[in-house]
């Protein structure tokens, strides 16, 4: 059985873009404790935008953000091929394994460590490599839940959109029911997991200011990428074939 499985080029692909996705999530909620400057990655000045009161606004942003517009893209793809039932199962999934990776990362943090181990790295700058590991792996309970809060609703309504969009477009428009549902999904999940995790901590002022500045950076991604999914579709289409495409495209809309 696992060979006629193996076999089958539409399942083959479903099990390659679902390990992809569930290890891009997995990833970057794992890089996501770092913060980088945008600008300084490309050399330039920065933003100092004024929103609600609060100036001196740049695009700081957690290194999270380098991963998820290539799992909006993903989501997309499986959403034309496999429909919201596959989406919402390799959703499902992601956020369980995430959450058993970071249970194991406190599990790791609370074990003991050699006493060799903790002064290894002080001629590297790194004095407590145990204060190290926990400060980076240790990430804060508030922002694990916001984060995935946000990650699993922002799914939801972005294979909700994606769907109501090419019902009304079917085959055609790939650009606007893509980028479409990204745009108003990566707004959904801006703004839940700053609530989340900040809402206390940060004021209303500053929370909406912060969420303007992912999104930008997160809706120009989303435009940039969507030739990706034209590229994308072009090479599923090669690799099973132009019928086979246009058939899992038909079933994944529920008309078989």
């Amino acid at each position: 059985m696992i060979h006629k499985i193996l076999s089958d080029k539409p399942t083959k692909l479903f099990l390659g873009m679902s390990a992809f996705f569930v290890a891009n999530a997995l990833i970057a909620e794992s890089i996501g404790t770092k913060i980088f400057s945008l600008e300084k990655l490309f050399g330039i000045a920065p933003a100092n935008f004024t929103l609600f009161g609060q100036s001196g606004l740049g695009f700081n942003l957690t290194c999270g953000v380098l991963l998820w517009p290539l799992e909006f893209v993903m989501t997309d793809i499986v959403n034309e091929y496999y429909g919201p039932r596959a989406v919402k199962r390799i959703s499902f999934t992601a956020v369980a394994l995430i959450l058993y990776a970071f249970f194991m990362y406190f599990l790791a943090i609370g074990v003991p460590p050699a006493s060799f181990w903790v002064s290894i790295n002080q001629s590297n700058g790194i004095p407590d490599m145990q204060a190290a590991f926990s400060g980076i792996f240790g990430q804060g309970m508030r922002i694990i839940v916001g984060s995935l809060c946000a990650f699993l609703v922002s799914q939801l309504v972005d294979v909700t959109i994606f769907h109501q969009i090419k019902k009304v477009t079917g085959e055609k428009k790939v650009w606007l029911r893509a980028t479409g549902s990204t745009l108003v999904s990566q707004l959904v999940d801006s703004y839940i997991v700053l609530f989340i995790a900040f809402w206390g901590v940060f004021s209303w002022q500053q929370i909406l200011a912060f969420g303007i500045m992912n999104y930008l950076y997160k809706g120009t991604m989303a435009i940039l990428l969507t030739p990706v999914i034209y590229l994308v579709e072009k090479r599923i289409e090669r690799y099973v074939g132009s019928t086979a495409a246009l058939e899992m495209k038909k079933v994944a809309m529920g008309n078989e």
